[in-house]
C-alpha cells in the first residue's frame, strides 16, 4: 500500500469501547493563546503562508476538513504535516495515484488461516489527521471512499461500520485541474471540505527564507515539535463550540450563501452546508483573535475559502474566464452586512447604545 505513517500503532477498528466523555471546554483566552503558539511553531517551518495556515487551523478548530489546491512545489504537504505535528495528532499520509483502490484508504477484511476467519485490517484513514496527497490524481471512485469518513467519522466495509478516532480531520492537497493526469473532484466530494485554500507563490524575501532555512538545518526534512496533544485539541474545539453567535451574524451568512444561488454566473450556488461552514469557521477565527463573539469581518475573511469551491458556474461564465472566487468576492461586496446595533441585550449592555467594539449585540 502506497502509504507512510508515523503512528506508533494501528488502532483496532473492531474493538468496542465505551464512548469517550466530551472534554471540558477551554476558555476563549486559553484557546487563543495555544492557537497562537501552534501557528507560531508551524510558521517557523512553513514560510509565507500565514493567512492560509490561520484559516486552515481555524477550520480544524471548527471540526472541518481542509483542501489545499495550488501548483506543485509550494509547500502544501509540508503545511499539512506541520499542523498535524504541532497539534499532536497521529498522522498518516497517502500518496494518491491512478491505480489506488478504495480499500487502500479504508482497509479490508483479510483471511487469517490460524483462526479460519476474516479479520478487518484498518487502512491509513484510521488516524487523527489523514493527508491525501494529490487527491485529484486518483479516480473519483477512490476519492469517494473518504465521503463517509469525512461526513460521519466512520467507514463501512462489507456491511460493517467502524468508528474513526476523534479528533479526526482530512487535509488534502490537489494540483489545478489543468495539470496533466488529474481527475476533477466531484461536487459531493468538494462539498465535504469546509474550506479550499490557495497557497500562492511567496515573495522574494519569503522564498529566500525558504532557501536559507534549508541550508541552515543541513537536511531535507523540516520537523515541527508538538505544542499540544490531541486531548488539548479536543478541549480547544469544545471551547470554540461553547461560543454563541448572534442571530444577525447567522442571517448574514445565510444572505451571502443565498446570493450565490441568484448570481448571473452561477448555475448551482452554495448549499446550507456552505452557510454553516461560514458561521463555524468565522467563529473559530474570532476565538483565535481572543474574542467570544463574531463580527462581520470574520465572515468576510473566510467567505472565499468556504464558498468558492461549492459553486458551479454556468457554461457562459466558465468559457468567459469567470472564476468562482470572483463571484464570491462580488457577493461579499454587494450583500449588506448586519447592523452594528441590534435590539437584544447581551451581558447587561444597554441595547439603545452603540456597541463600542463593533460587535452585533
Amino acid at each position: 500500500m502506497p502509504a507512510d505513517h508515523n503512528a506508533a500503532s494501528t488502532p483496532s477498528a473492531s474493538a468496542t469501547s465505551a464512548p469517550t466523555p466530551p472534554p471540558a471546554p477551554l476558555p476563549v483566552a486559553e484557546v487563543a493563546r495555544l492557537g497562537a503558539d501552534v501557528l507560531e511553531r508551524v510558521g517557523s517551518v512553513v514560510v509565507g503562508m500565514r493567512g492560509p495556515l490561520r484559516i486552515a487551523f481555524a477550520t480544524i478548530l471548527a471540526g472541518g476538513h481542509v483542501l489545499f489546491e495550488d501548483v506543485p512545489g509550494l509547500g502544501k504537504t509540508l503545511a499539512a504535516r506541520s499542523i498535524a505535528a504541532a497539534v499532536g495528532l497521529d498522522f498518516r499520509r497517502l500518496q494518491c495515484t491512478p491505480d489506488l483502490l478504495p480499500s487502500d484508504i479504508t482497509g479490508s477484511f483479510v483471511y487469517v488461516p490460524s483462526s479460519g476467519d476474516f479479520e478487518f485490517r484498518p487502512g491509513p484513514v484510521f488516524t487523527g489527521l489523514f493527508l491525501a496527497d494529490e487527491i485529484n490524481r486518483t479516480s473519483p471512485k477512490t476519492q469517494s471512499a473518504l465521503l463517509e469518513a469525512m461526513a460521519e467519522g466512520q467507514v463501512s466495509v462489507e456491511g460493517r461500520s467502524f468508528p474513526l478516532p476523534t479528533p479526526f480531520h482530512v487535509v488534502a492537497t490537489a494540483n489545478p485541474i489543468e495539470s496533466e493526469g488529474t481527475y476533477a473532484l466531484p461536487e459531493a466530494q468538494l462539498d465535504r471540505f469546509m474550506v479550499r485554500l490557495a497557497v500562492g507563490y511567496p515573495d522574494e524575501a519569503g522564498e529566500s527564507r525558504v532557501l536559507l532555512s534549508r541550508v541552515a538545518r543541513r537536511h531535507e526534512v523540516a520537523t515541527v515539535e508538538a505544542v499540544i496533544d490531541s486531548a488539548t485539541l479536543a478541549a480547544m474545539q469544545a471551547g470554540v463550540e461553547s461560543v454563541d453567535v448572534d442571530a444577525d451574524i447567522a442571517a448574514y451568512c445565510v444572505r451571502l450563501a443565498a446570493a450565490t444561488r441568484r448570481h448571473r454566473s452561477v448555475e448551482v450556488g452554495a448549499s446550507p452546508r456552505g452557510s454553516q461552514g461560514l458561521l463555524l469557521v468565522a467563529r473559530a477565527l474570532a476565538v483565535l483573535d481572543g474574542r467570544d463573539f463574531v463580527i462581520p469581518d470574520d465572515v468576510k475573511a473566510v467567505a472565499v475559502p468556504v464558498l468558492a469551491h461549492r459553486l458551479t458556474l454556468t457554461v457562459q461564465a466558465w468559457t468567459g474566464g469567470v472564476r468562482a472566487e470572483q463571484v464570491v468576492a462580488e457577493v461579499v461586496n454587494t450583500v449588506p452586512g448586519p447592523p452594528a446595533v441590534g435590539t437584544a441585550v447581551r451581558g447587561g449592555a444597554d441595547a439603545s447604545e452603540p456597541a463600542q467594539d463593533g460587535r452585533v449585540r
